[in-house]
């Protein structure tokens, strides 16, 4: 079965690895610019993927937060997780202004990768187990196919909307 977590995972296992290969690179400006190139974007795609497929619905179908529970509130979720795609999108926005391989560069994108690697850990501690729980397969498997067909159609980064503002991305996705 097609499942939207499975692949939000794959994207975050291939960002990691990105994020290696430039510690593999490390002294050579070229091979730093080309990986980060594609990174710089997969970051920004997978960012708006998210807001666009995932984030709605667990929204919808996310825990409340209204009991007791200590785990998963999927309005917390989202609020954390929109505000750190703008914190991501501002690091790789900043290491674009600076030539590959040198000290403010590296800064940008020690921003960047720092940023991700919160997010992609309270998401995959938080907001994907609280969707799996409470979504229907059929909702994962119809997620991933809207996934798959955004992706393919925004690939190239180009129309990607950046910055939102968590509080007004709530307001307009909640039932």
């Amino acid at each position: 079965m097609l499942d939207v977590t499975d692949l939000v995972l794959e994207d975050h296992a291939t960002v990691r690895r990105q994020f290696a290969l430039l510690d593999d690179c490390h002294d050579d400006p070229r091979a730093l610019a080309v990986v980060w190139k594609g990174l710089a974007r997969m970051l920004d795609v997978h960012a708006a993927c998210e807001e666009e497929v995932f984030y709605p619905s667990l929204l919808r179908v996310g825990d409340s937060g209204d009991d007791d529970s200590t785990e998963g509130d999927a309005v917390d979720e989202t609020d954390d997780a929109i505000g750190d795609h703008n914190k991501i999108r501002d690091a790789v926005a900043e290491a674009r202004r600076h030539e590959a391989g040198t000290d403010d560069w590296w800064e940008a994108v020690r921003r960047a990768r720092e940023e991700n690697d919160d997010h992609l850990a309270e998401e995959e501690h938080d907001a994907l187990p609280d969707f799996r729980r409470n979504a229907s397969d059929a909702l994962r498997a119809e997620l991933a196919l809207r996934w798959l067909d955004w992706r393919y159609a925004h690939d190239s980064g180009a129309g990607i909307t950046y910055d939102k503002d968590p509080e007004e991305y709530i307001a307009e996705h909640t039932p």
